[in-house]
């Protein structure tokens, strides 16, 4: 197993770090960016726990969620976060979950994110399949997903207790042969 390291044109995809810690205490503490997540503000405390609990896990290990840093390389500053968890299972099928700053949102980090871990995790031997769980309301989320290929398989309805009223839920998915054929065509 090992850290990972993922770069595209403008972002660096790569474990947390104790230098991180402000940058991500600034967008996960704004109940803007948390609105359609599985969690809640964070404090301070919280920010800085939730880094060290993350910084040395390594990619691969089934059925764990690890958590990286997504930063712009231009200013070396940490933008957001994505998650990646293989399923328990199987490691050839993994959950994706992306957050992007509020200061950074509408400038393509997301779908360069997602397609720099689409394009990863699919170049993997063997690999199948990638998913994405979306709360209906998180219109800018369904709209990247769908832009990117994936396929809406799940609707949940209310099936997650958040915020104090229960919410509902879409399964998006994408499969390597798809992935492949979407990046054929735009060749």
């Amino acid at each position: 197993m090992k850290n990972l390291i993922l770069e595209s044109e403008r972002l660096r995809i790569r474990n947390l770090q104790r230098t991180d810690l402000d940058d991500f205490y600034f967008y996960r503490s704004n109940p803007e960016v948390t609105k359609y997540q599985g969690f809640d503000t964070y404090t301070l405390e919280e920010s800085n726990s939730f880094i060290q609990s993350q910084m040395d896990k390594t990619f691969g290990n089934a059925g764990e969620w690890v958590q990286y840093g997504i930063e712009n390389k231009l200013t070396g500053r940490l933008i957001g976060d994505c998650a990646i968890k293989l399923d328990q299972d199987d490691v050839r099928i993994a959950e994706v979950g992306i957050t992007i700053a509020h200061t950074e949102q509408q400038m393509g980090f997301g779908k360069e994110c997602f397609i720099t871990i689409l394009d990863f995790l699919f170049s993997i031997d063997g690999f199948h399949r990638v998913s994405e769980i979306v709360d209906v309301e998180n219109v800018a989320s369904i709209r990247l997903l769908e832009s990117l290929g994936f396929k809406k398989e799940g609707h949940f309805i209310q099936n997650i207790f958040f915020n104090g009223k229960w919410g509902s839920e879409f399964q998006y998915a994408m499969l390597k042969q798809e992935w492949q054929s979407k990046k054929k065509a735009n060749r």
